[in-house]
């Protein structure tokens, strides 16, 4: 759920929700269909990889025990918790006017969307779209995502720095066979992508920050110069009204108690690091917890840091191909020789497949519930 478009989410949701005729528009971005692709696109990579690295012996590696077992079932309960702190943020930041089944609903549309649609877009430019189906005014919807929005990428901008002061700087931009070694930080072509890539984050989230927080009404009064275009005047003033609900939930975050931010950051730092640490105990159900030291185990966690920048290019829905081959060749100093296709598959069966499942299943049952009139 980390979006890293907010003016687009934002007009493009404004001008979705003004117009009835356009909600097909929106139903056919989320078809259950569309789960196909990135399916075909991940099990595709995967199928290549293993062919092009696998190599009998590796298998000597891999542990299938109990506890092996265990571990596969905790990297699942990360996954849980990733979800459940995103229900709590939700039901927080709506001041709990959704029910958890709610919650839990529009986590799983929001994520579906973000599954079948390439990284760089995800699924927050219809989030809005889902929150005012489920009641939410449209403004305060608007506002909701963006605080979303905001909170994720200050959870960025604040763990990069801190993992890079306390772990192996060497290593965490290291890449398959190559090392970096005694090279200047500043010429590893990794670290100068996270650079760039930290910098834009941190430039967009004060961005962010300005819109919310300080200047509401420049957004607005940008929905309104919008708003001016022939094709969709008639609804400027549906617009306004939702410009005045984005003031006044504004206004309401700009005054909240300074327990709800510790609140529904804490939700979010849960949330993120839980889906951090599925890779650490996926390693440890594969090799066994001797293979890696508390020492690795924070590397990992910053590598991961550095792997999410490099898959919000993938043009693939979800990332879908990239995200293995990434996986395989960020992490491969951590696992042995000709194991990393199969590890990254795990990575994906349990960090991705699920919600095209899920989604698969709730997205046609919200769409009888809010569009098919009996």
């Amino acid at each position: 759920m980390m979006s890293n478009k907010s003016c687009k989410p934002l007009v493009l949701s404004h001008i979705f929700l003004a117009m009835d005729d356009n909600s097909s528009k929106i139903l056919k971005s989320i078809n259950p269909v569309k789960i196909i692709l990135p399916m075909l696109i991940g099990l595709g990579a995967t199928a290549y990889l293993l062919y092009q690295e696998f190599d009998p012996s590796a298998l000597k590696y891999l542990s299938f025990t109990a506890e092996a077992a265990f571990w596969f079932l905790v990297s699942f309960a990360m996954m849980a918790i990733r979800d459940w702190g995103y229900m709590i943020r939700i039901r927080l930041l709506t001041a709990k006017e959704l029910t958890w089944k709610k919650a839990f609903n529009i986590i799983m549309l929001w994520e579906f969307t973000s599954a079948i649609t390439p990284s760089a877009i995800g699924g927050t430019s219809v989030a809005i779209f889902f929150l005012n189906k489920e009641g939410i005014r449209i403004g305060r919807s608007t506002a909701v995502v963006m605080v979303t929005s905001f909170l994720d990428e200050l959870y960025f901008i604040i763990t990069f720095p801190l993992i890079l002061l306390f772990i192996d700087q060497v290593g965490m931009f290291s890449f398959g066979t190559e090392q970096v070694g005694h090279t200047p930080l500043y010429l590893n072509h990794f670290f100068l992508f996270a650079a760039v890539g930290y910098t834009l984050k941190l430039a967009y989230t004060l961005v962010l920050s300005y819109g919310l927080f300080l200047n509401p009404r420049g957004i607005k009064w940008l929905l309104l110069w919008i708003f001016k275009m022939p094709i969709i005047r008639r609804w400027r003033p549906q617009a306004n009204e939702s410009g005045y609900d984005l003031i006044d939930t504004s206004n309401e975050f700009k005054t909240w108690p300074f327990k709800n931010w510790v609140k529904v950051f804490g939700a979010t730092a849960m949330s993120w690091t839980a889906r951090y640490w599925i890779v650490n105990s996926l390693i440890i159900a594969f090799f066994g917890a001797q293979l890696l030291g508390w020492s690795d185990h924070f590397l990992i966690f910053g590598k991961q840091l550095v792997m999410w920048l490099m898959m919000l290019v993938s043009p693939t829905p979800g990332g879908s191909g990239f995200a293995e081959w990434v996986f395989k060749e960020f992490l491969s100093s951590y696992i042995p020789l000709g194991t990393g296709v199969a590890l990254s598959f795990a990575w994906r069966l349990v960090s991705y497949y699920p919600y095209l499942i899920i989604g698969a299943i709730v997205v046609p049952r919200w769409i009888r519930k809010h569009f098919v009139k009996v």
